[in-house]
């Protein structure tokens, strides 16, 4: 199995929010690429190649990345020597190929013929996460039919400061075989009565790979945003491929500085007492 995480944002939001702020601890995390931004005194980034390093083959770990950071992920990468760090060619937010896209250029450039583990760099979960319970529970699907997925879901809130939380995420419809049936993005709390919330997680079987570049040629005229966000991938991919979830309490996804903070905090609390990961 091998890994692939997803690093190539521009972090526009919390690059905005940190522009604006006036104490120096926080001003000088300005060109720190979110994987790589301080989360209970380690990169966010680095969390999960440990875990990855203590469960899975450290030979088959890449991270993308762009032109602005790839030296910055080089220079962290020193202390991994199995990680392969790749750019996706741009230089700008408006020039950025989407995370599908990004996965893409892996497969083909890696020429990747086995089943992957897929990660938003921006992303991390709450300590109830542990990652060799879910290689498990893909190993299992993956015995019984080896066209089978897995993503990640928890229950998110009706509303968060008026605006219903669903309509951040893309969110699962399922059965009760725990298998996916259809997945909204962004919908309002009226438009389903499911608050499984999807964050970027997910175990591809080797079988489904080619479907990104075919979803890709599907789409290659379509709005960037509709490239970008890999719930759009994941959605199309439910309707063609048996797609399952495992549920786990909740996730931090670092997309400005309140929610850097709130992450932060979190681990600078837990880190003693984590097995984060494990």
């Amino acid at each position: 199995m091998k890994a692939v995480i997803l690093a190539a944002g521009y972090g526009t939001r919390l690059l905005k929010d940190l522009q604006n702020v006036n104490e120096q601890p926080l001003r000088d995390l300005l060109g720190t690429p979110k994987p790589l931004l301080p989360i209970g005194g380690f990169p966010l980034i680095s969390y999960w190649v440990e875990a990855l390093k203590a469960e899975h083959d450290p030979q088959d770990v890449f991270i993308v990345t762009n032109e602005m950071y790839y030296s910055k992920f080089k220079e962290w990468a020193k202390n991994y020597t199995f990680v392969t760090i790749i750019s996706d060619g741009t230089s700008t937010n408006e020039e950025r190929l989407g995370a599908v896209s990004c996965l893409q250029l892996v497969i083909e450039k890696f020429r990747i013929d086995d089943s992957i583990i897929v990660i938003g760099g921006d992303t991390l979960f709450y300590e109830d996460f542990h990652l060799q319970d879910v290689l498990k529970k893909f190993d299992v699907l993956y015995q019984d039919n080896n066209q089978a997925n897995l993503v990640l879901s928890y229950i998110c809130k009706d509303e968060v400061m008026f605006l219903p939380e669903t309509k951040k995420y893309g969110i699962l419809e399922t059965d009760e075989s725990y298998r996916i049936r259809a997945i909204k993005e962004k919908p309002l709390a009226t438009d389903t009565a499911s608050r499984q919330a999807c964050p970027c997680f997910y175990m591809f079987s080797k079988y489904t790979l080619p479907c990104v570049e075919e979803f890709l040629n599907e789409k290659k005229d379509a709005p960037i945003d509709e490239k970008d966000a890999p719930g759009h991938f994941l959605s199309w991919l439910v309707t063609r491929k048996p797609v399952y979830f495992h549920s786990i309490t909740g996730r931090f996804d670092v997309g400005n500085l309140a929610s850097y903070l709130l992450c932060d905090k979190y681990f600078q609390e837990k880190i003693s007492k984590l097995n984060y990961l494990q």
